[in-house]
């Protein structure tokens, strides 16, 4: 149940119609939008969103959907349904070119993979097309809308007689012409014209008796006449003869069309139903587009757990003067059901509310929403509205005998699938009775399990919270230092309605001011300073949380360097202290066998003294060169492994690495086991082993507006970072120079998953993209997205993510 009646009216569902009619291709779309309803039937409103985001993926996928030549043929239809009618041949030219529309509809889901599209394709299940009807009107009329002269014998026949005697009739009159020129009858530059149907000559007034013919016309002022001369009269008669002819037998050929389709009526309205059915949902996955919207995930059960939502129609507006729209994030559970929005004047309450509603709508009408992909939504029976005034002075109503009515709609109406939005409950009458029958029927409502949302400045409103459970207060933040509305929902805490110090700022008179505080006495002020003050500390909470992300970051990506620098240096070691084993072995090897030869020969040669000498001299050689090879590999150790290090201790004030790292960083803290260091942007916790003490970088040190830069990169960069990527049509260098970009951004901010839309096409793109995906250590794995989601046009990338940190 909607209510109350102008519930449209008052959400602003109006203006979404009129938009979705843009983006209609034909008359047939229209009708769609006209016929839009609210279900609360969860099997209903799937089918249509599920529709709406396989059409979405045509869209994204550059697919070649038809879109041409989208005509409501079911009003001529119904009027050549009766007997003795006939079909127009301009309806005939749209039957035939809709037809084909239609036909390329049905032969483009047929051609596309079974699991695709299959919402799409139930739609199409029932069309069926005569195909004696597409081949009649294709053989009868041509792309320019006119019969064809072989649409019969009959037709041709009569039409070369036609042109027959229109080239014998052209060729007398242009003699007659000839002749009344030479005698001066008529202008030089006089021409063949048709008068009542007829070719005639313009002839000056004063000549015309000497012109044989028949006088059809005359001109305005009288000078010239329009004489049909004698010799043409008969031929005349007969091309008249032949284009009544002509008629006749166009209309036996539209009758004969006619007789045809007639019988076929109920099947074409079908096809044409299924036509505006197309358009109707194509109109709205273009609005999508429009609006940035998405198709959450569905449940069937009453349930709000919406992220990044933002009103349609505010957005748009937005958008025409380049500005954002402030989302906002809400959940409602059967926990936490009822929302109590509180704030300043003009600070996005009733903004907020008129969201939900319309959303809300406009989900359960079938229309995507804009809101994170991420979120979810649920389905209610009922949503009731208390919006604006209902001031009727028909009905003798006030304003707030309305509102009154309206509430006791709601009490008497709701249940746990009810969802109810009111704005400035309690207002229009006496504030403590008003508040405490708003009071009353918030804890009715909440007996009953409906869902609401609500805004007040009462403040027994918001301190309905703390006792019942299943409400929840939220307040529209406010920046009290520059005095601006931040227009950002914040759910937990009741917000401030500012007055006083909106008041101050405008200007209002301090003297005022002050006897109005007094008359509100120091309870009231009390309890709103400590709001503002909880608010102020919570942001500044938020703002240190933020930095420390930023900072853990930043130690993960390090700490995870030095690990992997670690590990290659281990098995650099185990592979110098290999080859080094190896190398001694062969070095005992040649030298045990140089001992031996020499043993052998100097018994061979009974010692004798020179021989023994060479000998000897041979190994002082063979114990030089390996000496000399053993220097020169200690020697290039040296020189390829240099660190810079100062063996003094590690105090407050030293200059320090981390182990495997470039960085130089100040000791800013010591303890007895670890120290404290400063990265000139970020600070750090390390044990000494991990630390190399080394001399005082040379260089200048950073400025403190360039610190607040670095410190605010990472939180810039993910805010313009997006989960998807396109790189349909580009080449494949091309493409994978923007990808390896895109996928150091996404690693450098711990993203988890992305998304590359690659199309499908030959699927060569595709491969590339996939054989460069596994050579990324860093991609835990890529799969194809959901079928109706794009399937192996896009490729979902996820990552495996590790943090280390010092120990």
């Amino acid at each position: 149940m909607i209510y109350p009646k102008n519930f449209e009216h008052k959400i602003g569902f109006e203006n979404i119609r009129q938009l979705l009619k843009k983006h209609c291709l034909s008359s047939l779309g229209e009708k769609f939008v006209d016929k839009i309803k609210f279900s609360g039937d969860f099997k209903s409103v799937n089918k249509w969103l599920r529709q709406v985001s396989e059409f979405i993926s045509i869209i994204e996928l550059g697919e070649n959907f038809p879109v041409q030549n989208y005509y409501d043929l079911t009003p001529e239809l119904d009027r050549i349904h009766l007997e003795g009618t006939v079909i127009e041949i301009e309806q005939l030219f749209n039957l035939k070119t809709s037809l084909s529309t239609i036909s390329d509809c049905l032969n483009y889901f047929n051609k596309s993979d079974e699991e695709k599209y299959p919402y799409l394709k139930e739609t199409a299940a029932n069309v069926f097309l005569e195909k004696e009807i597409m081949i009649k009107t294709e053989n009868i009329i041509n792309n320019k809308g006119n019969i064809k002269d072989g649409a019969s014998p009959k037709l041709k026949e009569i039409r070369l007689e036609l042109i027959r005697k229109l080239r014998n009739i052209d060729k007398k009159l242009q003699l007659s012409i000839k002749s009344a020129k030479s005698a001066g009858w008529i202008e030089a530059d006089a021409e063949p014209t048709i008068r009542n149907g007829r070719l005639v000559i313009p002839v000056s007034a004063t000549n015309k008796r000497k012109i044989k013919g028949f006088i059809h016309d005359e001109s305005a002022s009288g000078k010239t006449v329009f004489i049909e001369p004698a010799e043409v009269f008969d031929t005349n008669n007969e091309i008249r003869d032949l284009e009544n002819a002509e008629k006749r037998e166009i209309l036996k050929i539209l009758t004969e069309i006619t007789i045809l389709i007639r019988p076929n009526i109920d099947d074409l309205k079908k096809a044409y139903n299924f036509l505006g059915l197309m358009d109707f949902i194509r109109a709205k996955a273009k609005f999508s587009f429009e609006i940035n919207a998405s198709i959450p995930a569905i449940k069937n059960q009453a349930i709000i757990n919406w992220k990044k939502a933002v009103h349609p129609l505010l957005f748009l507006a937005h958008k025409k003067h380049d500005k954002t729209v402030v989302p906002f994030d809400l959940k409602l559970d059967n926990k936490e059901r009822i929302l109590i929005i509180s704030g300043p004047n003009a600070g996005g309450k009733s903004v907020c509310l008129m969201s939900v509603g319309l959303i809300q709508y406009m989900l359960q009408c079938g229309l995507a929403v804009p809101i994170d992909k991420d979120s979810f939504a649920g389905i209610f029976n009922d949503i009731f509205v208390d919006i604006g005034d209902e001031q009727s002075l028909e009905n003798d109503l006030s304003t707030y005998s309305s509102h009154l009515l309206n509430i006791k709609h709601f009490v008497q109406n709701s249940n746990s699938k009810t969802l109810f939005l009111i704005d400035e409950f309690g207002t229009g009458t006496e504030p403590q009775f008003g508040g405490a029958i708003a009071e009353s029927v918030l804890e009715e409502l909440n007996k009953n399990k409906a869902y609401g949302v609500v805004t007040t400045h009462y403040s027994n409103l918001k301190l309905l919270a703390d006792s019942n459970p299943g409400i929840i207060n939220g307040a529209m933040l406010f920046d009290s230092k520059i005095m601006k509305p931040l227009y950002k929902l914040k759910v937990g805490k009741p917000g401030s309605s500012f007055a006083f110090e909106i008041a101050r700022q405008i200007g209002f008179p301090e003297s005022i001011l002050k006897s109005s505080a007094e008359k509100t006495g120091t309870t009231q002020l009390d309890f709103d300073k400590q709001l503002q003050q909880l608010e102020i500390e919570k942001n500044e909470i938020e703002k240190k949380q933020t930095q420390l992300k930023v900072a853990d970051d930043l130690l993960s990506e390090l700490i995870e360097k030095y690990e992997n620098l670690t590990k290659q240096i281990k098995i650099s070691k185990e592979q110098i202290t290999a080859k080094a084993r190896n190398e001694a072995i062969e070095i005992i090897d040649s030298s045990n066998k140089l001992i031996e030869n020499t043993i052998r020969e100097i018994r061979e040669n009974q010692a004798e003294k020179e021989k023994t000498k060479n000998l000897r001299k041979k190994i002082k050689v063979h114990k030089e060169k390996i000496i000399s090879e053993d220097k020169k590999q200690r020697t290039g150790k040296q020189e390829t492994i240099q660190e810079e290090k100062i063996d003094t201790d590690i105090v407050k004030g030293s200059y320090v690495k981390i182990k495997g790292q470039d960085m130089i960083g100040e000791v800013t803290e010591i303890s007895d086991s670890y120290a404290m260091v400063s990265f000139d942007t970020f600070t750090i916790r390390s044990s000494f082993k991990n630390l190399i003490k080394t001399n005082k970088p040379q260089i200048i040190k950073h400025s403190t507006k360039t610190k607040r830069a670095a410190s605010s990169f990472l939180n810039k960069k993910m805010s313009n970072f997006k989960f998807s990527i396109d790189v349909r049509g580009k080449r494949a260098e091309e493409a994978i120079t923007i990808i390896n970009n895109y996928l150091d951004d996404a690693i450098l901010l711990n993203i988890s998953e992305i998304s590359i839309l690659h199309g499908k096409g030959d699927g060569i793109l595709r491969k590339v993209i996939r054989d460069h995906l596994s050579s990324v250590k860093e991609v835990k794995k890529f799969e194809d997205s959901r079928p109706d989601r794009g399937g192996s046009g896009i490729t979902i990338v996820s990552f495996s993510t590790i943090k280390f940190c010092f120990k």
